[in-house]
């Protein structure tokens, strides 16, 4: 497959919007790194008293390790300095991220349109709100999004312990008309000012709307999935077959390693979709509506690969059905591409192996307390 002329230019747009949700993740390579498929292709490193396995050359799974040193594999949790949990704040954070009674119909949860056992996700394009009004964006996988470096499509939340607060006021989301109103709401629930004193025993008053967002946050920052490809980054090169090492070769040759890198294969910048070609949808401006600012039209957070295979519909309007759809559409308005049916297929068999085992016992859905509070008139 020939590479176009501006194909430096278009690499440095590159962007895979597959999918409400500051990070590690590692910065993005130069395009002359990401871009050469005589590199990406690469044999080993070897020197005077090593060489690769033969194993590993027989299988056709040999890869450039500068290129894989690019990429690191998912910590089991996802700490943050600035808010360190503790185990009452994660129990605390799982019941209000399942807890549908503060949503303005009590109707509508986290969980509704993130659902953990689904990978993150609700399958729909847009997700309807609690009185039944879709929004205007996909809503996205709630898996590993708090290692990124910004919070929504947009970026207009810095972490999850902000962006958690965001969708329970949106008035066509959860509805809430005010944070003393979610507060007013819990008091009303006995058992959750108990909760609270607990998770956050040294502030004066622990039941507030900042500290549903600390204990979401918290709750949050344990969903990750360790995958096979983890597997395969730690060393373990039996973890993918050769066929999806292949798959990498093509992803990381054509350029999609540009923007999607590191702990999460994305999540760490923002980037214009259609940077070669025009996106068909103009209608959301992105990061734009957020800043003001022309230069930031149709500029997206790069969203994450992990699981992608399990996230369907992508793209922050949710107008790919298909992963295919996906990747023809990525190669063609961020690359200016028409990759073939090999080359999608390809990328695709390598994209699966990024699906990771969901941690069962920590989604499991929590006791909520005082179910009978529910549609009780707030206090």
């Amino acid at each position: 497959m020939s590479k176009p002329k501006n194909w430096v230019l278009c690499c440095t747009g590159v962007v895979a919007v597959w999918g409400c949700t500051k990070g590690a993740a590692d910065a993005p390579p130069s395009p002359a790194g990401a871009g050469s498929p005589e590199t990406a292709a690469a044999p080993p490193a070897t020197t005077a008293n090593s060489a690769p396995t033969t194993a590993n050359v027989d299988q056709g799974k040999a890869f450039n390790p500068r290129l894989l040193r690019r990429f690191t594999p998912v910590r089991k949790r996802i700490e943050s300095e600035a808010h360190p949990a503790t185990e009452a704040q994660i129990a605390l954070g799982r019941q209000l991220y399942f807890d549908k009674r503060i949503s303005a119909n009590q109707n509508l949860a986290c969980e509704s349109c993130h659902r953990l056992e689904a990978y993150g996700v609700d399958g729909e394009a847009t997700s309807p709100g609690g009185a039944g009004v879709r929004g205007g964006r996909n809503s996205p996988t709630v898996y590993h999004s708090a290692g990124y470096f910004a919070q929504f499509w947009d970026g207009r939340a810095a972490d999850v312990e902000e962006q958690a607060k965001g969708p329970i006021l949106n008035p066509i989301e959860m509805g809430m008309p005010s944070a003393q109103a979610v507060e007013a709401r819990l008091k009303g629930i006995p058992g959750y000012a108990a909760e609270f004193a607990q998770a956050f025993p040294d502030d004066k008053r622990p039941l507030s709307y900042d500290n549903v967002g600390r204990a979401i946050g918290a709750f949050e920052r344990g969903l990750t999935t360790h995958s096979r490809w983890d597997d395969y980054l730690e060393g373990n090169n039996a973890a993918l077959t050769a066929e999806e090492v292949e798959g990498l070769k093509v992803f990381t040759n054509v350029g999609c390693m540009v923007c999607h890198t590191g702990e999460f294969l994305g999540g760490s910048s923002y980037q214009r979709v259609g940077a070669v070609e025009p996106w068909p949808n103009q209608g959301d401006q992105g990061r734009a509506a957020v800043t003001k600012n022309v230069a930031d039209r149709m500029m997206f957070k790069v969203p994450t690969l992990r699981n992608v295979e399990k996230t369907a519909p992508y793209f922050h309007d949710g107008s790919a059905k298909t992963l295919e759809d996906a990747v023809r559409m990525m190669g063609k308005h961020q690359l200016g591409l028409d990759l073939a049916d090999t080359e999608v297929a390809s990328i695709v068999k390598w994209l699966d192996s990024l699906t990771g085992q969901l941690p069962t016992a920590y989604i499991a859905p929590p006791e909520l307390p005082n179910m009978s509070a529910l549609a009780r008139k707030d206090p």
